[in-house]
């Protein structure tokens, strides 16, 4: 099983490419690399970013595309979106769009029973995500690194000039880019801030707290730097309505009902495609998942191989590990259907690092072309980690971990 599972590694992961990169490091190299992404906009890094990229082979790429581009089309068939709306709100549920204009979908890489390396699906979202960052992350990397020619950030078709182009489609589509405002609760306070910066220098867009927006009758306002009075006509959402509440909820409310702007992509979707989807889709890629108010006698190996997951929480919040069947009598009936068990899978240590090997989540980018009715994956976004859970703020004072991008080969 051992020479397996290494002739996997060398399938899936490029080991000659990874001597390479790591022959290569220094600190002061990696160094280098966070002060000049810090400096590129007018917000820094608020998140630690990992000392390597992945490198994927053609094969296991060709597996992540094709995983994506099932759970895609299974998101958006008749059966999932009528069953999805139960997951809205009753104030949101009112307007519905097409399709979300974004679509993230989360994989582990992880070990099968033959030893072979595959996606497993950990979660998806219909919620923007770092876009721009990921866009200067590539350049920078290949500035500061010698990258192979041979390996690619952007998925084909795409080239750069493709995705911002695609990106300019999606997020401004046919307005004005100064009426068209990246909204968020105190984005200089976001972790994720960069990207606004990035965003905003990309496509010429504003980025509002959602404080700023001025509400006069069904027209919304924010002021610019002139003191002019400037007309909204749609709305970059990176709010989470599910962190709001008393005034700025209402106000969230209010401006997603409004027939004066559009969305990109309208606050329901972050209900329909997220965690909620999962025991509704039927796929080798999908670990075995419940919504906690379905279950009447638990898994009898329920803290050893099931994570307790909130619906609608994200970067790991809430999340137990360790289930226990008090735990979780311990919540409460009406809020039941809140929680999902999921299946736990087991993250294969695949990234070979200076001390030890590191863990990675794949996520895949995807953006609506309109041109061709369908969504299309564009890009990647990496997390590594060698601790129990993803995320840079379960990996605190441990190196080669963090937020980074994928590389491949090309088929």
């Amino acid at each position: 099983m051992q020479r397996h599972i290494l002739y996997e590694n060398w399938r899936a992961m490029i080991p000659e490419l990874r001597e390479r990169y790591n022959a290569a490091f220094t600190q002061a190299r990696y160094q280098a690399l966070v002060q000049d992404l810090n400096r590129a906009y007018r917000f820094p890094m608020d998140f630690h970013l990992c000392e390597t990229p992945l490198f994927l082979s053609a094969p296991l790429m060709a597996a992540l595309l094709a995983a994506t581009d099932r759970l895609a089309q299974a998101v958006l068939s008749p059966e999932h979106l009528r069953r999805s709306l139960a997951a809205v709100p009753p104030e949101l549920q009112h307007i519905q769009t097409a399709q979300p204009e974004c679509l993230q979908v989360d994989f582990a890489l992880c070990y099968d029973e033959n030893g072979e390396i595959v996606p497993r699906l950990i979660e998806l979202q219909g919620f923007p995500t770092l876009y721009g960052f990921q866009w200067l992350l590539d350049q920078k990397i290949r500035q500061h690194f010698e990258i192979d020619p041979s390996l690619y950030f952007y998925v084909a078709p795409h080239t750069e000039e493709s995705y911002l182009r695609l990106l300019h489609q999606v997020i401004v589509a046919d307005q004005e880019p100064q009426q068209v405002a990246l909204l968020e609760l105190y984005p200089e306070r976001q972790r994720t801030r960069i990207d606004f910066a990035c965003t905003e220098a990309l496509l010429g867009i504003r980025t509002l707290c959602l404080t700023q927006v001025i509400e006069r009758g069904e027209r919304l306002f924010y002021i610019d730097e002139r003191g002019r009075q400037v007309p909204i006509a749609r709305f970059y959402n990176r709010l989470i309505f599910d962190d709001l509440s008393g005034e700025m909820l209402s106000k969230a409310q209010r401006l997603s009902q409004s027939t004066a702007v559009s969305w990109v992509s309208h606050p329901h979707w972050f209900f329909r495609i997220s965690k909620y989807s999962l025991p509704l889709l039927r796929d080798p890629c999908v670990p075995e998942a419940h919504f906690l108010c379905d279950l009447d006698v638990y898994p009898p190996d329920l803290t050893a191989n099931y994570v307790l997951k909130p619906l609608f929480s994200y970067s790991g919040s809430g999340v137990d590990l360790d289930p226990t069947p008090e735990k979780l009598d311990a919540i409460a009936p009406e809020r039941r259907a809140a929680y999902l068990l999921q299946r736990k899978v087991d993250y294969a240590p695949l990234v070979k690092t200076p001390d030890g090997y590191a863990k990675a989540e794949v996520r895949m980018l995807l953006l609506w072309n309109a041109a061709q009715a369908r969504l299309e994956t564009v890009g990647t976004l990496v997390r590594m980690s060698k601790g129990r859970m993803m995320g840079t703020r379960f990996n605190k004072d441990r190196t080669w971990v963090g937020s980074t991008l994928a590389y491949h080969q090309r088929l």
